[in-house]
């Protein structure tokens, strides 16, 4: 069963409209690039394919923003969104993750954090994926793989639907996990932010950098976390 631990709701429907915004993005990106003729030698191909790699990021943090409730004071809504997004990254299940993200917030650095390993950068990487892939979430991947290449050219849907997305986990795990939480800390969240670059810290990882701020305050949007006061 689902738990709704709410940190704090969002005050106004903004956070419904940047999730849109962000579902938008990424929606009219892929549609568009999956009808594209392109080249390996063209350069805007590498350029897009970050593009994407960073609106997937988008999608998972907005679905992340949905398991604090700060994308609308509506908690129907606010699931719904959360539901989209996780589905729309890699079929992820919603509950399951948001189950996850609150074991690691109650348990930050521990070995009931799911998301925590004592380890290096290769070895944390894949116990994280392994931790959070599921066989029928390979499964569900493959089967609309397969329908989709009816209609869409195969490199697109690999370098515009299943290489980005891979990128995107990279990104997600070094500059939202690995790099926030590894080594030691002395603080109650045992994570550190990095160097303050609102440039910067939007596209490594939607202001996820500012790690530190988001464990002391869980219920500020991604959007807002560069008004944050600094870490200590």
């Amino acid at each position: 069963m689902l738990l709704y631990q709410y940190m704090q709701k969002s005050p106004s429907n903004t956070g419904l409209v940047i999730a849109l915004l962000v579902l938008g993005c990424w929606t009219t990106s892929i549609i568009l690039l999956m009808q594209w003729h392109f080249s390996f030698t063209n350069p805007l191909l590498y350029v897009f394919i970050l593009v994407q790699m960073h609106l997937y990021t988008g999608l998972f943090i907005t679905a992340h923003d949905a398991m604090h409730g700060t994308v609308s004071p509506h908690r129907g809504i606010n699931n719904a969104i959360g539901y989209i997004c996780t589905f729309l990254y890699a079929s992820f299940w919603y509950p399951q993750l948001y189950t996850k993200h609150h074991l690691h917030h109650s348990h930050v650095h521990t070995h009931a954090d799911p998301d925590y390993h004592e380890g290096g950068f290769w070895s944390w990487y894949v116990r994280f994926i392994r931790n959070y892939l599921s066989v029928w979430q390979i499964v569900v991947m493959a089967v609309l793989f397969n329908i989709l290449k009816l209609w869409i050219p195969q490199p697109n849907l690999i370098m515009f639907w299943v290489v980005p997305s891979l990128l995107s986990t990279l990104q997600l795990f070094y500059f939202g996990t690995y790099q926030p939480h590894k080594g030691e800390h002395d603080n109650p969240y045992f994570a550190r932010s990095q160097t303050r670059n609102h440039l910067f810290a939007f596209f490594s990882c939607y202001f996820f950098g500012y790690h530190y701020e988001h464990h002391d305050s869980p219920g500020t949007p991604w959007w807002m976390l560069w008004k944050s006061p600094p870490a200590p």
